[in-house]
């Protein structure tokens, strides 16, 4: 397998450069299983992404005039909720925020009352049953660590839409971490995210090549 490391100054510049990255060295291959059964999908085989300043804003992507925006700051604030709280809409299978709502608050008490040098600060996505699912949960842990008086998040996604999902995952993500660094009295820091499955659909090449304008 190729690592792929991709280090970014903020969450637009990281969206940016692995679309690059995809679109040049990605593994072309027809998906057998999954979303968008038997189309085309372009992947890096294991990607870690370094973003040293996620909370600059704005948030997501500004790309050029005639693209869509792969994501706004409205439909993250929508997205937020999905994240963080139990709650699960009519049709919804999950919500990462059923398994992470007790655990965000367990990791803050966990820095507030025991202090800052542990691991065990990890919180998970998933469990034995979501292999069950026809779509099991793409975000499968959220790893803290606060050095230098500041929050860092290990993110990990078992695969990952660069188009779609990236920019509102990462966003909503930082806001959290942002919370979390509140509450527990620290400042924001870096993310690290990691995936073996960072990909784009083939609906979205045209669009990647003129986001990145790449001839």
């Amino acid at each position: 397998m190729d690592i792929t490391f991709i280090e970014a100054r903020d969450l637009s510049e990281a969206w940016f450069q692995c679309v690059c990255k995809v679109m040049t060295d990605g593994y072309e291959y027809k998906i057998e299983r999954g979303s968008y059964a038997d189309q085309q999908r372009k992947e890096l085989d294991f990607a870690v992404v370094q973003i040293r300043y996620p909370g600059t804003r704005p948030l997501v992507p500004d790309v050029p005039q005639g693209v869509p925006p792969p994501s706004t700051m409205d439909y993250v604030e929508e997205y937020l909720p999905y994240l963080m709280t139990a709650h699960r809409r009519e049709g919804e299978q999950y919500t990462y925020g059923q398994y992470l709502e007790k655990q965000v608050a367990e990791v803050i008490k966990m820095y507030q009352e025991d202090g800052y040098n542990t691991n065990q600060a990890f919180m998970a996505v998933g469990d034995a049953q979501s292999i069950f699912l026809s779509d099991p949960p793409c975000l499968r842990a959220i790893d803290t660590r606060i050095r230098h008086n500041k929050l860092n998040f290990v993110v990990y996604f078992r695969s990952w839409d660069l188009w779609a999902g990236f920019p509102s995952n990462l966003a909503a993500i930082q806001l959290l971490k942002e919370y979390m660094a509140s509450e527990v009295g620290v400042e924001d820091g870096e993310i690290v995210a990691m995936s073996k499955g960072l990909h784009l659909y083939e609906y979205s090449w045209e669009l990647a090549k003129i986001a990145v304008r790449m001839e």
